[in-house]
This record gives structure tokens, C-alpha cells and sequence, in this order.
């Protein structure tokens, strides 16, 4: 079993260790038997989406943001035509705005998107960093981590997670966020999402191997500490909801 991952903008996309979400679900997948390649593009470079599997991106500032869908819209067909023969997709932080129709920068400047999605996104002047707690029915626990945006998304119809316990959903305190459709994953949510994740990070391989026509083990692995470390987080971030309700 091969599996080719492509990490879109590694320098410039890649802000509270968004990397590590690849680490992480590549050592998953070796532990199951699986070869793993893992292939970066720049900003220069014209990605090889034809032998990609899995694509990532992941957070930037709001400036390299632009950047990155500067140096990305050139192959947005390319791009669609991976999904298209099942490659999934995750983008995590702000490089979630991109799929949607439009962003809209703080000076109002409208930077079209890839458009793979109707919602459009709206810069705000404040930054909203919170913890997060986050309900999905795609997998059988909560999600947790952080999220450190400036911007409203607005129209997404199938977003990722529910709703919020803790933090400011795509248009909302405690709304909706992200967004999904079939292998196409999104949320804001960083941390790195899938290292705090272990719910997360078994979702996406079962998506992984279906898409490969593999045949998926009665149970996937479980690293050291990744459970005790998810326990931990979840349980002091309930108790700042506490807290929260106390006052």
C-alpha cells in the first residue's frame, strides 16, 4: 500500500505547527502497513496534484494567505481534478477561506477563491483567539484545539462540526463551523488539529483507505500518549466552560 502525500506551502502556510498534522497522520498510516511519501510545493512551483492522494494546507498570516491563493488559483483545475478521482483534501486555519467563492480583505479588496464552495469570507479590524470545543457527527467524540482568526465565513450549507461549546463559529459564538463536502475537509480549528485529535486523525484515515479501495483493520493504532493527552485537553477545556457559566 503507497500513499503520496502533497503539503501545499510548507514556509509560508504553516503557523502553530501545522506540520506536525502530516507527521502525525503519517505515522498512523506506517504503523498500518502503509508507504508514505510525502512531496511539498512553493509558491514557485506547479503542484503535482496528479499523484496526490491526500493535500494539505495550513495556516498563515493573513498577508501569505493571499499569497498562497495567488500561487494556487493558476491550478485550481488540476486541483478539482484530484478530488474529482477521490483524493482527500484537508485545510486547516485560515487557508479554509480559499475554497469559498471570494475574501474579502480588511481594506475591502475582493480576492477571488477557488470557488469549490458558495461561502465568501469577510475580514474583521479584531482578532479572535479562543480554545475550542467542537460537536460533529462524523466521528464519536468531541473536537478540540484553538483557533486564531480574524474574519466571518458566511454560507457555508455542510459545515464540518455542529456547533461550538467554546469558541466563535464560522459566522458565530458557538455556531457551526468549517465545512465539508464528501473528502473536501476545512475548519479554522488549529493546534495542530490532528495531533490534539486522535478522532480526527482515524476519520480521515478510513476516508484515506476507502478512497484506495483498501481494506480497513478492525481497529486502527493508537500512539503513545495522543488519548492521555486528548483526555487532558478536553477535561480542562469543560472546566473553563464551568467557569464560564459560574460567572
Amino acid at each position: 500500500m503507497e500513499l503520496t502525500m502533497l503539503h501545499l506551502y510548507p514556509d509560508c502556510m504553516s503557523l502553530y505547527g501545522e506540520y506536525a498534522n502530516l507527521a502525525v497522520l503519517r505515522r498512523h498510516l506506517e504503523v498500518l502497513g502503509v508507504s508514505v511519501t510525502v512531496e511539498t510545493a512553493l509558491f514557485e512551483d506547479a503542484p503535482d496534484f496528479e499523484r496526490a492522494d491526500f493535500v494539505y494546507m495550513g495556516a498563515g498570516t493573513e498577508r501569505t494567505q493571499k499569497a498562497a491563493l495567488t500561487a494556487l488559483l493558476p491550478h485550481k483545475e488540476a486541483l478539482k481534478a484530484a478530488i474529482d478521482r477521490g483524493a482527500v483534501l484537508l485545510f486547516t486555519g485560515n487557508a479554509m477561506e480559499l475554497l469559498g467563492a471570494s475574501v474579502t480583505d480588511g481594506a475591502g479588496k475582493v480576492w477571488p477563491g477557488l470557488g469549490f464552495a458558495d461561502f465568501t469570507t469577510q475580514e474583521l479590524d479584531r482578532r479572535a483567539p479562543e480554545d475550542v470545543i467542537a460537536h460533529t457527527a462524523l466521528w464519536d467524540e468531541l473536537a478540540v484545539g484553538f483557533m486564531n482568526k480574524c474574519s466571518v465565513t458566511r454560507g457555508v450549507e455542510s459545515p464540518l462540526f455542529d456547533g461550538l461549546s467554546l469558541g466563535f463559529g464560522n459566522e458565530a459564538e458557538g455556531g457551526p463551523e468549517g465545512y465539508v463536502s464528501g473528502n473536501v475537509l476545512a475548519t479554522h480549528v488549529t493546534g495542530p488539529v490532528l495531533v490534539k485529535n486522535p478522532g480526527f486523525t482515524d476519520f480521515l484515515i478510513c476516508r484515506v483507505f476507502e478512497a484506495k479501495e483498501w481494506e480497513l483493520p478492525e481497529t486502527l493504532p493508537v500512539l503513545p500518549y495522543e488519548r492521555e493527552a486528548y483526555e487532558v485537553t478536553l477535561r480542562e477545556l469543560t472546566a473553563r466552560i464551568g467557569k464560564k457559566q459560574e460567572n
